[in-house]
This record gives structure tokens, sequence and C-alpha cells, in this order.
């Protein structure tokens, strides 16, 4: 590489990643999130009293809890806590909001150089990191699934690496990326996994493609039905059966001849095939044999953490739970109400289709795979956006290389210059400020959405540790961050018996099912008075345009405590 080149490669990078720190700022929601409340605590519980597997936080006595992403928990109460040590207002919650801001802004630099490393073509991972980032805003949050995102991408990084160089030392920065998730986030843990399974897949297709085992296999037989015919024909004595197994035998020769001359066609067909594919290339890497292995090793880092066997059965105890039929997160994806998702599968599909692109079989495998985990849950069209915009990358990289290679060159080559610079940053700014205008004015707390001002009543004028509070699940985070204990909070496998109770004979859980009654007390599924008389509910607190309060204003056998503009506060006299 020239020095000339070298010079604009490094400006590009340099101008790529201011880019990508400002459009990660923009996208960074400063208003914190429902889980990061509870996170604060479980990591200052974690650090005071060890990982027990008990909860501390509902008033329910004696229910597990999995602390399921325990080394994130430990991390954002630390930062937090640093925060909290300095003098400026609300220290806590600004030090995990620029936290935010770091993780994402790694993020994006890391999705950049990944892109960059499978195109070679820095304008394409531009501008595909850019759209990647646009796209993932609705997943960035302060939650673990924020560096299970940077280590995913990291893994994808790690393997592309390994199979084009064959160094040993990133399939033990893959075999560290296992134990890393199994700590900060086993529900993902499982997941991991699945980066391994296109590459090995097309290992496997192309090994029997090149072996042509199909046809060797026909070749056998008729070879084998050959050498039978042989041996009844020297061990025949009658003349007349021996001359009919000869002509058996002919004509059985000729059939393997036939057979052979086929395989030898197949075979060339086969080569030419995988020489100059139509759309799908297939190839056979020797080093993704080391990648078995490596999953192996990972399989066993489960192991590694100290929750016992919960990275091998929190997720099967997740999917047979009903929490993934409450929570929206969960839900299927429907593409009506995904409209960018549904433009990037179409686009894609126009890619494919209309275009002489060709893709490689692990990248059809992977994504295929990831589009199937979106429709199952709207979640996991966060992994869909990350490893897929590295596909779409590859493809979008052969198009332009093909049709217009050097007027991609000397678009590189202007974006570097003053005139360049500045407009790609004036660009970028506008699009970012669209994005952050609304967010300006927004605080680390929505009073709307948590009852702030409740709980400063509740703990100034209630004895918070001797009565019995039923919550709604949106807000009990917020609750048990300032020290009230909660009926439910967005830990939502904690409240089903998967995770409190015991298997029976029958193979079903058998346990304290909190969080279908809570579904069914919000819902008026089920009469709420009931439940809180099976829970000796005293108090109550509900947004105000909820269901419940429409029934509870109405039963002269609850008194208001407490209003404002969201919440309300009912005492049960019972």
């Amino acid at each position: 590489m020239n020095t000339e080149k070298k010079k604009i490669n490094i400006k590009f990078n340099v101008l790529a990643i201011i880019a990508i720190i400002i459009l990660c700022f923009a996208i960074c929601p400063k208003t914190l999130q429902n889980d990061t409340f509870y996170t604060i605590r479980i990591g200052e519980l974690i650090l005071n009293n060890g990982i027990d597997m008990k909860d501390h936080f509902s008033w329910h006595e004696n229910l597990p809890y999995t602390y399921p992403h325990w080394a994130y928990d430990t991390g954002i109460y630390l930062i937090y806590h640093l925060g909290e040590l300095t003098s400026i207002p609300d220290g806590g919650m600004l030090f995990i909001y620029l936290s935010t801001i770091i993780l994402t802004c790694i993020l994006g630099i890391l999705i950049y150089f990944t892109n960059n490393k499978l195109t070679k073509n820095k304008l394409v991972s531009f501008f595909i990191t850019m759209f990647s980032i646009y796209l993932l805003k609705d997943f960035i949050a302060a939650r673990a699934q924020l560096v299970t995102f940077i280590l995913f991408a990291l893994a994808i990084l790690f393997i592309e690496n390994f199979l084009e160089s064959k160094k040993k030392w990133y399939l033990l920065g893959i075999i560290l990326i296992s134990i890393a998730i199994a700590n900060i986030h086993i529900a993902v843990w499982p997941f991991f996994f699945v980066l391994f399974l296109p590459y090995i897949a097309e290992y496997i297709i192309a090994w029997v493609a090149q072996k042509n085992i199909i046809q060797r296999l026909k070749v056998f037989n008729k070879k084998d039905i050959v050498k039978s015919l042989e041996k009844k024909i020297s061990k025949q004595k009658d003349e007349l059966k021996q001359e009919v197994l000869k002509q058996k035998l002919e004509k059985a020769k000729e059939s393997l001849i036939l057979e052979q001359e086929k395989f030898e066609d197949v075979k060339q067909k086969s080569r030419q095939l995988r020489d100059k594919p139509y759309k799908i290339k297939v190839r056979k890497e020797n080093a993704t044999l080391w990648l078995v292995l490596v999953m192996i090793i990972c399989a066993c880092t489960g192991l590694l953490t100290p929750l016992g066997s919960a990275p091998y059965t929190y997720l099967g105890k997740t999917m047979q739970g009903n929490t993934t039929a409450s929570i929206s997160e969960h839900l299927p994806l429907t593409l009506y109400n995904n409209k960018e998702t549904m433009v990037v599968l179409a686009l894609l599909l126009f890619i494919l289709i209309f275009t002489d692109t060709k893709i490689k079989l692990r990248d059809l495998f992977m994504i295929t795979g990831l589009i199937y985990l979106s429709f199952m849950s709207r979640r996991q069209v966060s992994l869909l956006i990350l490893i897929g915009g590295f596909i779409f990358s590859k493809l979008l990289a052969y198009l332009v290389e093909k049709y217009d290679a050097e007027g991609c060159k000397k678009f590189i080559s202007f974006m570097t210059t003053i005139i360049g610079k500045v407009c790609t940053i004036a660009i970028v700014v506008l699009v970012a400020f669209a994005i952050y205008k609304p967010k300006i004015n927004n605080q680390y707390i929505n009073s709307s959405s948590y009852p702030v001002e409740a709980s400063t009543w509740m703990l100034e004028n209630l004895d918070v540790e001797n009565i019995r509070l039923y919550n709604e699940y949106n807000y009990g985070s917020y609750l048990l961050f300032r020290g009230i204990p909660v009926f439910i909070d967005s830990r939502a496998d904690l409240y089903t018996p998967e995770f409190n109770g015991n298997k029976n004979e029958e193979g079903k859980y058998e346990g304290r099912d909190i969080f279908s009654d809570y579904i069914n007390i919000s819902s008026i599924g089920t009469y709420y008075e009931t439940k809180f008389e099976e829970y000796d509910i005293t108090h109550v607190i509900v947004v105000k345009k909820s269901k419940l309060n429409m029934f509870l204003s109405r039963n002269s056998d609850y008194k208001e405590l407490y209003s404002d503009n969201n919440f309300i506060i009912y005492e049960r006299n019972m």
C-alpha cells in the first residue's frame, strides 16, 4: 500500500469514528429503563452480601433468585456508586448514562471495523455501520444486552479472523467471550452457539459435495453387485444357471461403468460449480474443525459461573413459562409494526434475486436462522440487525466492487478532503440532532412512568417494611430501587413456578405463579379482591388510567391515601 493510500485510509477511519460517535451519542436514551433500577440494587446487594440465590426485594417470602446477569449488575452499581460519590446532582444516574454512551460508541466502532474486515470496503462499511446503529436505537439501554451486543460482534470478528489467518489466539478470545456472556447475561448464552452452526453446516455440506458421497455410494453398490455375482458364478456348478449369472454379471458391469462415468461427470460439474457458483458459494474451510473443538470447550464454560447449572437451564425454563407470552419484547415479530426491518429484508431479497450477487452458504444459513429467531421473538431483531448487517455489508460490497469500484475509491478520496469532511460531519450532525432533539429535556427518571413523588410519600408516611403493597409490573423495579418491597417487578422469571418451584411427577413445575396472578388482576381477568385476600394485600399503588383503578376508585373498602397526576395509593380496609 503506497503512502498516499495509507493517509487516505487513516483519514477516512478517523472521519468514520467521529461520525459514529456523534450518532451513538444521539441514539442513547437519557431516561433510564425499567430494568436498570433493579440492576443497581442487585449489584449493591452482591457486593455487600454475595450471591445467595435468594430474592431480597419483594415481600414474598423465600423466593429463590438466579441472578442472571450478576456481573453486569455489579459493574453498573459500581458506576452508579462512583457517580454518587461526586458532588454532581444525580451523579449516579449521570454516570450510568455516560457508561451507556461509551458502550454504544464501542459497539459502533467495533461494527465498523468488523464490517471493514469482512468487506475490505471502507465506504460500504461506514454506511452500513451508520444504518445498523440507527436500527439498533430501540435496543440501546443501560441493560446487559448492550454488553452482549459488543461480545457477539467481537465473536464474529474473531471467528472470521481465525478462518483467514489460522492464528490460534483468536480461538482463546472466543472462549473468553463465552465465559463473559455466561456471567454477564445467561439468557443469551445459548444463542452464542448459534454463531458457530452456519460455519459447521457449511463445512459438512462442502465436505459431502466434495466427496460426492451419494454418487460414491451408488458406485460402491454396483461394485458390490458385481463381486456378489462373481462369487455366485464361481460356486455355481450348473452350467445353465451359470450362464444366466454370467449374463447378469455383464449387465452389472455395464451398469457399473455407466455409474462410474456419471460419478466422474458429477465430480467435474461439482468442481466447476464450486469454482464458479451461480448464487451460493460453498467453501470447505478445514480450520472449521477447530471451531467445533472451541464450541465444545465453550459448552463447558457455563460451569465457570457462581450460578451453578443456571446457564444450561435458564433459557429453557424461561421458554416453558408464560412470561414470554405477556412481555412485549418476547412477542413474535410482525413486519407491519416493524417497517424498518421489513425494508431491510426487502432490500436483501432484491439483491439476492435481481442481481448476480453471490452469497456464502454460511451467510445464507446465518441470515435465515436470524430471521427465524426474529419472527419467534422481536427481541432477537437486535441480533438480526447486528449480525445480519455484516452479511448485508458483504453483499453490498460485492455489488460496489463489480459495478463501480473506481467510483467508490473516488468518493472515499472526496470524503477525506476538507470539503468532504465538513459535508459528512454536517450531515451526521443534522441527523443526530433530529434524533436527539426530542430527548433534550428528558430526565433520568420519567416521573410520568415511575412513581417518584408517590415513593417519597410512602417512605415518609408508611411503614414500608411491614405493609403488603400491590404494585404494577412496569414500575416495580423503581419501587425496589427506592427501598420499597414489591409485589412484582420486571425480574419476571422470579415470579413464575419454573423458577420458584419444583417439577412434579408429570414433569410440570409446581410453585407460586405470582406473574400470572398479576396479569389476571391487572387485566381484570379475575376478581381482584379474591387475589388481594389470598396475598393479604394492605395497600395498593396503581396508575390512574389503569383498569384496576376504575374499580378501586368506586369501592368504599379502599381508602385513597395519596394522589398525583399519574399515580394513586389506596389503603385496603378489610
